[in-house]
């Protein structure tokens, strides 16, 4: 990522996102009453491999935290990233949810 480079929440779109190398990287979410649904997560292969995503997750999670909402992370991407980074979202309450279906 180049300087400059930082994740914007664009409230009118629900969407979190990073313009990068002529690309835009998304979390897509939904506003639901005191939670913050999160519903798809969408990295250009081009700019895989760079946490970019994940970096989309801790945007939506320093937001939850700054406006006391619920996490709920129905994307399957987010999902894996917050079990594999419990820290990151230790500020926040998270609803899990029944497990997806593998």
């Amino acid at each position: 990522m180049n300087e400059g480079e930082r994740v914007i929440d664009n409230r009118s779109e629900s969407r979190f996102e990073l313009a990068t190398g002529g690309a835009v990287s998304v979390l897509v979410y939904r506003r639901r009453a005191d939670r913050l649904v999160l519903v798809h997560t969408e990295v250009p292969e081009s700019l895989g491999g760079r946490g970019i995503a994940g970096m989309l997750v801790q945007a939506a999670v320093h937001r939850a935290s700054s406006e006391g909402l619920t996490v709920v992370p129905l994307c399957p991407f987010a999902r894996k990233w917050l079990e594999r980074h419990p820290q990151a979202a230790s500020g926040v309450s998270v609803d899990w949810g029944p497990p997806p279906d593998d």
